[in-house]
């Protein structure tokens, strides 16, 4: 996608884009960082409930996913509740920052999983923005997340969390199948290091991954890499969209993940454990 600051046309080319992906015959569906809207300053105003499927965004996500019977991992959307613990209320964010969450719909529309982005982009960028500063927006997550789905065992991760490999070797120590990474990287640090990101955190815990970027000009300041990809547990790019709007898609062969992981026993020479328990 190339979303914009205009949520309804980012929910409308969304919802367009997952219909078109259901109808090529995809079952696990992701949606990139942003996509119901990519604008630099506080994006409170258009946060939600965590589990409220009468609010805009988490309605059309369900709908679509229950609609289509397919599985959705809805990019990031702003979200004003912290995950909720068993039999505690949900808390409420009062500082004006919301925390960017990835929810996952099964094919029935309902919410069965949500990670929030560990990892916050605050940096400085050889582009016209410049000074990129999420924790002026954002609340960071502080745990990774897991869920089964159709597809396999899925784990969960946001754009700059593909330069902190110690998240991906935990996913690696639980045997996830496939790990998704919706991101809006920037032009300059996409070209550099994008692909080869995504390509080694697939080599190295012996995974699908599936990165899906915003790709475009956005405004004046902001335009993202794109080469949103499908890669294989060898390394291999199943399919790449370069930039703008459009579906990359690919099959997931389980026996061909199994017989390399059968062949090139990795996960049994660690000799290290996770950095993460």
């Amino acid at each position: 996608m190339v979303s914009s600051a205009d949520i309804h046309h980012n929910m409308a080319t969304a919802e367009r884009l997952m219909v078109e992906a259901a109808e090529k015959g995809a079952k696990l569906i992701v949606l990139p960082e942003n996509f119901a809207v990519l604008d630099g300053g506080p994006q409170a105003r258009f946060a939600e409930r965590e589990g409220d499927l009468s609010a805009p965004l988490q309605g059309m996500l369900s709908r679509v996913a229950r609609e289509h019977a397919v599985w959705i991992v809805a990019g990031t959307i702003p979200l004003i509740t912290r995950p909720q613990q068993a039999g505690l209320s949900a808390t409420v964010l009062t500082d004006g920052r919301v925390r960017p969450a990835s929810l996952v719909f099964n094919a029935d529309g309902a919410i069965v999983a949500r990670y929030d982005k560990m990892h916050l982009f605050d940096v400085q960028v050889s582009d016209k923005q410049a000074r990129y500063a999420e924790s002026d927006s954002f609340e960071a997550g502080d745990a990774p997340v897991i869920v089964d789905t159709d597809a396999g065992r899925l784990g969960l991760s946001i754009c700059y969390d593909i330069r902190f490999p110690e998240l991906y070797r935990y996913y690696f120590s639980k045997r996830v199948d496939l790990v998704t990474v919706p991101s809006a990287f920037t032009r300059v640090t996409g070209e550099a290091h994008w692909e080869v990101l995504l390509r080694a955190r697939a080599i190295e815990n012996q995974c699908y991954v599936i990165g899906a970027g915003q790709g475009g000009v956005h405004n004046e300041r902001r335009e993202t890499f794109g080469h949103s990809m499908i890669v294989d547990p060898w390394g291999r790019v199943l399919d790449v969209l370069e930039r703008g709007e459009g579906i990359v898609i690919a099959d997931m062969d389980h026996d061909a993940l199994a017989a390399i992981r059968q062949r090139m026993p990795v996960f049994e020479h660690r000799r290290l454990g996770t950095a993460i328990e």
